[in-house]
């Protein structure tokens, strides 16, 4: 059903790091750790500045793959992971795309499930990698055969 769409990326898109938003982000997962939201924490670790959490790259805009529509609603968020090369700065720029890594269909008792594979990359202002998320979203029967009309 999206095996056309493997391979293809969206626009990159500039994203901020900005303190409020990661202010905010830590605050709502619970983890108000120092090293993201006290300045002076910040400048004293070896990151001479505050990072984001780990997770943060979920609310980033990493645009959109060009004629690929999936539902609102009905999607089954399948497993994330995360993969750093060094910490997301507080204050920088980064540039965010997504990739179609992969798209498979298993039988499941309510019928078939299709599991397509989402890469979200982030690269610094050089085209260095910074991170790599990768998830998986599970497409129902009840999902694919709204998509099919």
């Amino acid at each position: 059903m999206f095996e056309s769409f493997i391979g293809k990326r969206s626009t990159p898109i500039e994203n901020q790091v900005e303190r409020g938003a990661v202010r905010k982000f830590a605050e709502a997962i619970g983890d108000p750790h120092p090293l993201y939201v006290d300045d002076a924490t910040g400048k004293r670790s070896r990151y001479e500045g505050n990072i984001a959490p780990p997770t943060f790259p979920r609310v980033l805009d990493f645009g959109s793959v060009e004629g690929l529509h999936l539902p609102n609603v009905g999607l089954i968020h399948g497993e994330q992971s995360f993969h750093y090369v060094r910490p997301l700065k507080v204050g920088e720029s980064i540039q965010c795309y997504t990739e179609i890594k992969d798209y498979y269909e298993r039988k499941g008792t309510d019928g078939a499930l299709g599991f397509l594979v989402i890469e979200d990359v982030g690269v610094d202002l050089h085209g260095e990698r910074i991170f790599t998320s990768q998830a998986i979203v599970i497409i129902t029967e009840a999902v694919r055969k709204r998509l099919s009309k």
